[in-house]
């Protein structure tokens, strides 16, 4: 069964964009873009998503415990850290 990561941020549109293609293609780097599946939503939506998921990756720190693990996903927006942000959620998932 395939992996389900859901990326979130302020308004759900800009630099969740930019970090899900930025981990989209990391994770085809590694050879797992058949392994997983990908959502977009707000901050403000995760309450209503983020339980369909394995892990959320958001690009604004968020405190509310959602039932799924949050990884901060600022790395890919700044591209400091983003190998270790990768390394993080696919230890989320397991992969």
């Amino acid at each position: 069964m395939k992996k389900k990561i859901l990326v979130a941020c302020g308004a759900g549109v800009c630099t969740s964009t930019v970090a899900l293609q930025k981990l989209q293609a990391k994770l085809a780097e590694e050879g797992l873009e058949n392994q997983v599946t990908y959502g977009q939503c707000s901050v403000a939506d995760l309450p209503m998503n983020a339980a369909s998921y394995d892990v959320v990756v958001t690009t604004s720190r968020v405190e509310a415990d959602y039932g799924t693990p949050v990884v901060f996903g600022l790395p890919f927006i700044t591209q400091i850290g983003m190998d270790d942000c990768v390394d993080e959620i696919l230890d989320v998932l397991g992969l």
